[in-house]
């Protein structure tokens, strides 16, 4: 295996042509600040800007300098000693991680931006497992360095449990007064001194760090010799490895998975900039390498993936993809998942909000595709004929939700379009028409998640709306039978109305649901009546005594009269409704509340408190296990209200640092009594049998 890295080729040997690069990493770790610091660094902007100033060329929707973090991806492309990347900047915050998934098939390597802080380790790991599930080689960049007071050491054994993969320093720091003033390269043995907004100065590797960096390069030396034979030997016979070895094994054990190397900077001052674009340019993986991880062959004709949709207001829709393989054009045409066919209506290099035009590109460029109807994130182009669908799109289960309404009635179409555009740029939003209450709701990935989209509805599309926590499909049933006769007469002139029925009313077992019948004999109520009985009662059962839908109830005809002239379908409906309607409130009703099977998943050191918030909501708790395929992490079981649901995530994060997420389907209806139905009712303006 080393020997193949050393010897060049698909396994070691520098790529080259255009690479993309992701950018991930926890809330506030500087994803935006590293991604202007790089653009600074290469000469792609003047200047670098600032989150805090608000002229970063990421962040620059609106909502994101509102809130000062990112809320989407942000695009950017820079050349470095002529080569081209384009850096995906990805949201941290958990709320906004469905970003990611739409990403993550499409680039060559991860740059993950983490700090030295405990609390964050846990947000540090959920991007290091989707990086990990999909194959993504990726290496760590150690941001906020002049902030650390920490042993780098300790540091690393600090996040070490966020990463399946051994983290392997590649670099030492230089401290000076407790301030990391430059950093030692292990693989180079050289040293540096750090520059404002400029690349490192060479210096003498300091006496006092001299017997920490001989650790520090027998530590890294010993990992990577746990994938190449060669390498073990000499460490073993005291011989020193080659430099281009070592070199080869950093990028080609990284490229293969098998660690993930840590660079460190500060990204604010752009101290460690150089030396990350030092390692992009020579050990990031190209899109040879990404169609291969995607099972793709090279192909004549164009594939590209689609990894982010853009609403403009000027330009209309904006869809970035990237170009697997072949070339591409402005008014090229490209085939759907669907296998129809639509032409490119502009073609753009994107940089952060910006858009301009461009003639062509390659196999590995990062390209606008404007006005592709039809094309959704995740979707898989080809040229002249469907691709094969490389990474469908698969987003978690929302876990907060609001009905939402537009505050003048005139403006419903327009909030339709609107929430569908939405959903169309941040596929983790999802819009649904309740039928019981008629109410449209809007789900999403958390509170954030959910204002930014609200913010987005109002500054961007100038719709106010109202919104509110959805409304609970509670029902009702009966505890006791009945027997009633109804009868409907009214005589207008002419031909009147009779029906006249009797029926019986039972409870039903819970999730029986509705059942009808008859016991009719002997004609005293004409056979094509009877299914007009069965509609006045069903009619009758969406709004029960308490106000609700009635479930788990049989009904019984068993009796009734006609008149040949007067009676009508219309007349035997109008008496089943009256009949129904004087006999339920006989039957004991009674208030039933959903309750749904939840699945929460959350570090392990946070099981107990998240038991507590779970009792605390009227949950039952069913029992909690490892989280299969995650290391320090506990799945809890339980059953608890529908409307007990409402915050819950809010809760269960705030108790895990921002990570906790969970998962729930509806289980069964269960009897709510007491004080909290009489709350229901009253809410509802009713009042208890």
């Amino acid at each position: 295996m080393g020997a193949d890295r050393v010897n060049g080729g698909a396994a070691g040997g520098r790529e080259t042509g255009p690479r993309c690069i992701g950018i991930f990493g926890p809330f506030g770790s500087g994803k935006t600040t590293l991604l202007e610091a790089v653009l600074a660094r290469t000469g792609a902007i003047a200047r670098q800007g600032t989150v805090g100033a608000g002229n970063t060329v990421g962040d620059g929707a609106p909502e994101a300098r509102a809130h000062a973090m990112s809320v989407e991806v942000n695009v950017a492309e820079a050349e470095h000693l002529g080569e081209h990347f384009t850096f995906l900047d990805c949201p941290g915050a958990v709320d906004f991680l469905g970003d990611m998934a739409g990403v993550m098939p499409g680039i060559d390597l991860a740059v993950v931006v983490a700090e030295a802080d405990e609390k964050k380790v846990p947000a540090l790991q959920v991007i290091l497992k989707q990086l990990e599930d999909r194959g993504i080689p990726r290496l760590l960049f150690l941001n906020k360095i002049d902030r650390t007071s920490s042993r780098l050491r300790d540091v690393l054994t600090m996040l070490q449990p966020a990463s399946a993969v051994p983290l392997v320093l590649r670099q030492i720091p230089i401290w000076n007064e407790g301030i990391a003033t430059g950093f030692i390269d292990l693989a180079l043995e050289r040293a540096y001194v750090y520059r404002e907004h400029a690349e490192s100065q060479v210096i003498d590797i300091p006496n006092e760090a001299m017997a920490r960096e001989v650790e520090a390069r027998f530590s890294m030396l010993e990992t990577l010799a746990d994938h190449d034979d060669v390498l073990m030997e000499s460490l073993l016979e005291d011989i020193a490895p080659e430099r281009e070895r070592i070199f080869a094994d950093i990028g080609g054990e990284m490229r293969e998975g098998l660690i993930c190397p840590v660079l460190f900077g500060s990204a604010e001052h752009g101290n460690g900039v150089g030396r990350l674009l030092k390692a992009l340019r020579h050990d990031a993986p190209g899109v040879a390498a990404t169609r291969a991880r995607l099972g793709l062959e090279e192909t004549d004709g164009p594939v590209v993936q689609i990894l982010k949709t853009v609403h403009t207001l000027h330009a209309g829709k904006l869809s970035v993809g990237r170009l697997l393989s072949g070339s591409l054009s402005d008014a090229d045409t490209l085939t759907r998942p669907d296998g129809e066919q639509v032409r490119i209506s502009g073609f753009y290099r994107v940089t952060g909000q910006q858009a301009s035009k461009r003639a062509q590109a390659q196999a590995g460029d990062t390209v606008g595709l404007g006005k592709l109807d039809g094309v959704n994130t995740g979707d898989t182009l080809g040229g002249s004929a469907p691709a094969p669908q490389l990474a469908p799109l698969a987003m978690p289960q929302p876990v907060l939700g609001l009905a939402i309404s537009p505050r003048e009635r005139r403006d419903e179409v327009k909030l339709s379009a609107a929430l569908a555009k939405l959903c169309e740029e941040d596929p983790a939003l999802v819009v649904t028409q309740a039928q019981d209450t008629g109410e449209t709701r809007l789900d999403g990935q958390g509170e954030m998640h959910l204002r930014v989209a609200l913010e987005r509805l109002t500054g961007k599309y100038g719709l106010a709306v109202e919104t509110g926590d959805p409304a609970i499909p509670y029902r009702e049933t009966i505890r006791a039978g009945t027997s009633v006769r109804a009868r409907h007469k009214k005589q207008s002139g002419g031909h009147g109305q009779f029906g006249d029925v009797a029926i019986d009313i039972r409870p039903l077992g819970r999730g029986e649901g509705f059942v009808f019948g008859d016991t009719i004999t002997g004609g005293v109520i004409p056979k094509q009546y009877i299914p007009s009985v069965r509609a006045g009662v069903e009619e009758a059962l969406k709004t029960g005594t308490l106000g609700f839908p009635t479930v788990d109830i049989g009904v019984t005809l068993t009796d009734g009269s006609y008149h040949s002239v007067d009676s009508s379908d219309q007349a035997f409906r109008m008496a089943a409704i009256q009949a129904m309607r004087e006999g339920l409130p006989d039957c004991r009703p009674v208030l039933l509340e959903p309750v749904h099977q939840v699945t929460i998943a959350c570090p392990s050191e946070a099981t107990a408190r998240i038991n507590a918030i779970v009792s605390a909501r009227r949950g039952q708790l069913l029992g909690f296990d490892a989280r299969p395929g995650w290391s320090g992490w506990d799945e809890v079981q339980a059953l608890m209200p529908a409307t007990e649901l409402s915050g819950l995530i809010v809760e269960l994060r705030s108790a895990t640092a921002g990570v906790a997420t969970y998962s729930s389907r509806f289980d069964h209806l269960a009897e709510l009594t007491g004080k909290a139905a009489d709350l229901v009712l009253a809410r509802h303006g009713r009042q208890a049998a």
